[in-house]
């Protein structure tokens, strides 16, 4: 297991009915920017809820902002921030909606004269304004984690950003908010949590025992609880389940002491960001075909996790493998998950090309755990996955 530093200073309060708890986590007289997206809160309840637990203090609302968190929207947001001296922002929301929050607590005390950098200087961010967040969507983890992806249309990029100043100081999980989340969310959320475990997980054994059953136990539960979510979204033990597991897959816990790929997500951002794709769904695009490509460094943890997670236990190594491989297909399939870039959009022939010019001109010239995955090879996978 290779040495490392592990801290995680989000408080989480989980559970029905937390969320009239948000009075006593926010300090008094915080002046609050209520952060949202389409508008879906107000349908459901829950942003009467907040808006009753917020009832004392001076809270000033921005709605709107996308599933892919747009930067020309997030600017408008921190024009607000500054004329209406903020001191305390709240997402309510899912990943997309908490990415842009975390955007704009870098962002509102960053001091040069274009925000943008602070996605493409690729710099770790020391401070941010405080910011909570209430989920509404599980998904990206991104309610325990520091790390965000922001979207600009105007280029058609989609850059990470990330850095110990950017954790919540809180966030609030009750799992009876996915009774309202649409099917093609839930299944988007299940399958955005199970590749972010499988980016930290599929790589080469090194001994870390304890980190690959961490992670293996979330795959388990992910599957187990999938088809229970999809039928049947009230049921509050699935639900709280696939809550925690998503939290639980990128909160920075199962990649303590192991190597890391998160190639496929580098080239998941570029079908987003060229195509307007689910950002799950690019990843069941690419992930399948990745492994395949990259097929002789992965075979040994494709075995094990064929073997611990579906159960295969008759085979050599490759066959176990390649069963992994065809049986991480057939999960996203049994969620109503397209695997193929073709079947989202006609305009395709060129993107391998496209994402590999991108990756050169940003200097991405070795991506995954050995950091050997050139641009060239990214164009094949994408190739693979038309």
């Amino acid at each position: 297991m290779n040495n490392f530093e592990f801290k995680n200073p989000t408080k989480i309060l989980f559970g029905k009915g937390q969320i009239e708890n948000l009075s006593k986590e926010i300090p008094e007289n915080s002046k609050i920017l209520m952060l949202y997206g389409g508008g879906s809160i107000k349908k459901n309840g829950i942003y009467n809820q907040v808006k009753e637990a917020l009832s004392n203090y001076e809270v000033v609302e921005f709605g709107g902002i996308p599933a892919n968190p747009e930067y020309s929207v997030l600017m408008k947001a921190l024009k607000l921030i500054k004329n209406e001296d903020i001191d305390c922002l709240l997402a309510v929301g899912g990943g997309s909606v908490i990415d842009g929050t975390k955007f704009l607590s870098a962002a509102a005390l960053y001091k040069g004269d274009t925000p943008w950098h602070l996605l493409t200087e690729n710099k770790p961010i020391t401070e941010g304004m405080p910011f909570a967040t209430v989920l509404t969507l599980p998904a990206t983890g991104s309610e325990m984690n520091s790390g965000a992806v922001i979207t600009r249309e105007e280029t058609k990029e989609k850059l990470a950003m990330g850095g110990p100043g950017l954790f919540p100081v809180f966030s609030i999980l009750d799992p009876q908010v996915i009774q309202s989340i649409p099917k093609r969310q839930l299944a988007n959320g299940i399958t955005d949590a199970f590749t972010h475990v499988l980016e930290q997980y599929m790589t080469y054994p090194t001994g870390a025992l304890l980190q690959d059953r961490f992670a293996e136990s979330i795959l388990q539960t992910l599957v187990e609880i999938a088809p229970a979510i999809m039928k049947d979204p009230t049921d509050y033990k699935a639900a709280s389940n696939f809550m925690w597991s998503c939290t639980m897959a990128l909160n920075g816990l199962i990649q303590q002491g192991v190597p890391g790929d998160w190639a496929v997500h580098a080239m998941g951002h570029e079908l987003t960001a060229l195509y307007g794709i689910d950002h799950a769904r690019t990843l069941a695009i690419v992930g399948p075909n990745h492994y395949r490509y990259n097929f002789e460094s992965k075979k040994v943890k494709l075995a094990q996790y064929a073997e611990r997670i579906w159960n295969i236990e008759e085979g050599t190594v490759e066959e176990k493998a390649n069963i992994g491989i065809e049986k991480t297909e057939e999960f996203f399939h049994s969620l109503g998950i397209d695997t193929k870039l073709s079947e989202y959009t006609d305009d395709y022939l060129e993107t391998g090309r496209i994402v590999s010019k991108r990756f050169t001109d940003r200097g991405w010239t070795g991506l995954g755990e050995h950091k050997t995955l050139s641009p060239s090879d990214a164009e094949k996978i994408i190739e693979m996955s038309y």
